[in-house]
Parts: structure tokens; C-alpha cells; sequence
């Protein structure tokens, strides 16, 4: 088995609290936004008990048949078709909760506030909110309205900085498991993770 089958396309700050023990087997995992799964083929292969919610139905279908063929066990309705500022799974409910490149399609601050508010709902006590998302920290980019920005391909996004996110952190009693980490794509965009634990426990 090659890298590529073993670990997918999965991002390399997830696999870093992977590998720092910070994630593991032992803990229900939830993909809000997941695409067609390019962060779970690792945990699926590897036997965690894994969510997964996405808008697009053929991306919800593609993650399944995936589970299905690693034979996994799990049953089809762990992988769900819903919107992350309305999700069909109960409070403190999972373990983790991944949310990569989601945020920042917000349409805004009410709809970015709204997706977290769910995100923080479904988080047990104690849990970790790994979410990758736009930022501004580190590039400028021209203002659109409010909070939408252009990025550096013509893309209109909901950028954050570090106040709004240390805030944001402060407001929802969370504590960072690791300093802000940003990715800075020449003239393009940023991408900075943030990764907190929710109170409790």
C-alpha cells in the first residue's frame, strides 16, 4: 500500500494532531463539510467511529462507498446529507469535530456565526474543534462588504484575523490546543488552522 491509498489526500495539520495523540481511535469523529472525504480515508482504514455531513449528496454518497469498501462496519446513516448551520446530529455528540475549508464560505458573520455556534454544539465537553479556514493574517485582500472579501483568484470569502478568532475563542470559553498556524499561498490566499478544546471534562 502506497502513501497515497493509506492517508488520502488528508491535511497535514490534521495528521498532525494524529500523530501528536491528539486524536485517536478511541474518539467519535465528526466531518462537518466533508467533501468526498479526503480527511477520513486514514481514520476509516485505521477503524475510528466516523460522521461525516456534507451538502452535496454525491459527495455524502462518495464518502460511504468508501467506508463500504474499507469495510469499515459502520452503517450508512453516519454519513449524512445536512448543512453545517443545521446539523442532524444531537449536542455533544461527537468527540472531534473537523470542519476544513468550510467557515469561510459564509455569506456573513451571522452565517459564520451560526455554522460555529453548531460546530460548538455538537462538541462533547472536553473535545476538540479542529477547523481550517481563509484568513487575512498575513496577506491583504480588497473588501467586498463587511467581512467577504477577494481573494487572489477572484473568490469571494469571509476572511478572519487573529483578533476576531482569539475573541471568538475568549467568547466560547475554549482554549487553543495550539497557537494559530497560518498558511500564507502566494498571492492567493491564507489558510490558518485553529484548533480548540471545548470546556469540561
Amino acid at each position: 500500500m502506497n502513501l497515497q491509498e493509506e492517508f488520502g489526500q488528508i491535511d497535514i495539520y490534521l495528521f498532525d494532531q494524529i500523530l501528536r495523540g491528539n486524536i485517536t481511535r478511541s474518539m467519535r469523529v465528526l466531518d462537518a463539510g466533508c467533501g468526498e472525504g479526503r480527511n477520513l480515508i486514514y481514520m476509516l482504514r485505521e477503524g475510528f467511529e466516523v460522521f461525516a455531513l456534507d451538502t452535496n449528496p454525491d459527495a455524502v454518497r462518495r464518502v460511504s462507498q468508501v467506508s463500504e469498501s474499507l469495510k469499515t462496519g459502520l452503517p450508512a446513516e453516519n454519513f449524512r446529507v445536512g448543512s453545517v448551520d443545521g446539523m442532524p446530529f444531537p449536542s455533544e455528540f461527537a468527540d472531534v469535530v473537523i470542519c476544513s475549508a468550510v467557515l469561510h464560505f459564509a455569506k456573513d458573520e451571522r452565517h459564520f456565526r451560526a455554522m460555529l455556534t453548531e460546530l460548538w454544539r455538537v462538541l462533547k465537553p472536553g473535545g476538540i474543534l479542529f477547523s481550517r479556514l481563509g484568513s487575512r493574517i498575513g496577506m491583504n485582500f480588497p473588501r467586498v462588504r463587511d467581512n467577504i472579501f477577494k481573494t487572489g483568484d477572484g473568490s469571494e470569502w469571509f476572511l478572519i484575523d487573529q483578533e476576531m478568532l482569539l475573541a471568538l475563542t475568549e467568547e466560547m470559553k475554549g482554549e487553543l490546543v495550539d497557537p494559530l498556524k497560518t498558511t500564507v499561498v502566494q498571492d492567493r490566499r491564507c489558510m490558518t488552522t485553529w484548533v480548540i478544546r471545548k470546556p469540561g471534562n
